[in-house]
Order: structure tokens, then sequence, then C-alpha cells
């Protein structure tokens, strides 16, 4: 479908695609489910960010009442915010692209 896409459109339709096959009927996961995709499928970006305290508010919110059920859209919230306060974000913004 996105063969055509560019990497960013790519990139999105493949985390909607991770979030899907781990998502029950309604397209939700628990939170418990959530934390474990977050840190099974995108480990490299929450690795080392156990000490941030805005990590670990994230995380403590996922151990709250596990077996809530979020959305997509607030899956995508979750996974971009742990993205941004990533130590391979910084690494990826440090790599020199050419063309």
């Amino acid at each position: 479908a996105l063969r055509k896409g560019s990497d960013l459109e790519k990139a999105f339709a493949t985390a909607a695609l991770v979030y899907n096959s781990y998502a029950d009927s309604e397209s939700k996961l628990s939170k418990a489910e959530t934390k474990s995709l977050l840190q099974s499928q995108f480990w490299h970006f929450i690795q080392g960010q156990e000490n941030k305290p805005k990590y670990q508010e994230i995380i403590s919110s996922l151990d709250e009442e596990s077996e809530n059920k979020i959305s997509f859209e607030d899956f995508m919230i979750l996974l971009v915010s742990l993205t941004l306060m990533s130590d391979l974000l910084e690494e990826i913004k440090n790599v020199k692209t050419t063309k």
C-alpha cells in the first residue's frame, strides 16, 4: 500500500502494523501489553532511559491499573515521547546524511 510512500510514512505504517498485531479485537492494548510491547519492540529507544524521571513516570503510569486499555493514538504518543527523550535520538541527529 505504501510502495511509493516516503520513508517516514513507511516508518509510521510499520509502527501501526506492530501495534495492530498485538491489539485486541477493539484495536486496543492493555497497559501491561503496551509496556511489554515498548520494551520488546522499541528497546533500542528506551535502553538506558531507566533513570530519567520522565521515563519512570511513563512506565509507572503503565503499571497502574495495568488491565486498562489504551488506543493506538495513546500508544503513538507514548512511543514518540520515549523516542524524544532517548539517547539514541542524539546519535541519530549526529549522523550526517549525503545525497
